[in-house]
């Protein structure tokens, strides 16, 4: 049987065939730097936020919402029953002191909640406040920031020099291929590791490097996003505060981004969208940072969108960025994947010039595409697939 699905199709064995794009990102940090604060902000799980170090004393799941104006033009011209966007998950994890690597304060639960996260968002305190304590007793976000690094390089460095133990001798005696690609991965990482570099800036020469690594499951190969916390005064430009972080993480494949976590808060409070559009234009913004960040984890993830639109629901359809459309046929069910026959695909432009799917197709713009095609993001698609 064929069949078109620009939808999901609901009915017997429909769970079991979804694919789980459950991918995390943890939020880390020293104590009160605001990191409770921001995934409050972010998310509808309400995690405990007090003038206090580990106030979050368990890792806190929270599931939000990938904002994307482009559901929202599709629907004006649908008409669907609803909007589904595309969600990530944000972990709020409890904060770390010196000494974590060897078990101080919250360090092996700390450490352990990293380990499970594929991304991590680095909140550092940028503002000055009185009132509001600091661990380490004075505002300073780029020894901070070290602070954490060490801890992470320290803990992976330990995982390393382990593993080479293991390694070294099927890497030289045993003349395992595999060991010995390993051995020179981990000989690079112990390097970096040792002159206080995290593994992530380490190059790797080829793809039998890559695969390696990436079975080592290290804490700083994360991709990071720093986020650099400020006082609603430098919510828009930032400080220098933010300009020290800025220099500090040059050459270390990291993004940065600027937010008020109290003033996301206090937009949080705000009932109405014009309120809060409003709000934002007073700021001299033009979108709030939690949007902004959330794009910027979605991205991070190395993660794009593809849509279904239909009378049902216009959806949004979590990828990895490179991904085939077979693959993509799988993230709605795996059936779809498994007897792919094509991929209808209309760009998103496309759809908006023309305004519905059966002008795109009279306008001769709609592709028909195999299992080569990758999709991009922001793509419509339809599967068509044998079961």
């Amino acid at each position: 049987m064929t069949l078109t699905a620009s939808l999901p199709i609901e009915g017997e064995g429909w769970g079991e065939g979804l694919i789980n794009m459950a991918l995390k990102a943890g939020i880390v940090g020293l104590p009160n730097v605001g990191k409770s604060t921001l995934f409050n902000c972010l998310s509808s799980a309400k995690a405990q936020a007090a003038n206090f170090p580990f106030c979050t004393i368990d890792a806190q799941l929270g599931q939000v919402s990938v904002p994307d104006e482009r559901l929202t033009k599709l629907a004006e011209l649908v008409h669907p029953g609803r909007i589904v966007p595309a969600v990530c998950d944000i972990v709020d994890i409890a904060g770390l002191v010196k000494g974590a690597s060897k078990g101080e304060g919250l360090g092996n639960q700390f450490l352990g909640n990293i380990r499970e996260c594929d991304a991590i968002i680095h909140v550092l305190r940028c503002f000055d406040n009185g009132n509001i304590v600091h661990v380490d007793g004075s505002v300073d976000p780029v020894r901070d920031k070290e602070i954490i690094d060490t801890e992470l390089q320290l803990k992976d460095l330990e995982t390393v020099e382990a593993r080479i133990k293991k390694t070294e001798k099927l890497a030289n005696v045993g003349h395992d291929k595999d060991a010995k690609v390993e051995y020179n991965v981990l000989l690079k990482y112990k390097e970096a590791l040792l002159g206080g570099k995290s593994a992530r800036t380490v190059e790797l020469d080829n793809d039998e490097e890559i695969a390696a690594s990436k079975n080592m499951f290290l804490l700083t190969t994360k991709p990071v996003l720093y986020v650099c916390n400020v006082d609603d005064k430098s919510a828009k430009d930032g400080n220098e505060y933010v300009e020290k972080v800025r220099e500090a993480i040059k050459g270390e494949d990291a993004e940065l981004i600027v937010i008020s976590a109290q003033t996301e808060a206090d937009i949080a409070e705000l009932e109405s969208y014009e309120e809060k559009q409003m709000f934002l234009e007073d700021m001299g913004l033009e979108e709030s940072g939690c949007n902004r960040l959330i794009k910027a984890i979605y991205s991070l993830l190395n993660l794009q969108t593809f849509i279904t639109a239909g009378e049902m629901e216009v959806k949004a359809w979590t990828f990895r960025k490179g991904w085939k459309a077979p693959q993509c046929a799988g993230v709605i069910h795996t059936d779809f994947e498994k007897g792919f026959i094509r991929a209808e695909v209309i760009k998103y432009d496309d759809y908006i010039k023309y305004g519905s799917e059966a002008a795109v197709r009279e306008a001769g713009k709609l592709g028909v595409e195999g299992k080569e095609y990758v999709v991009q993001d922001g793509d419509i698609m339809h599967f068509r697939f044998n079961v």
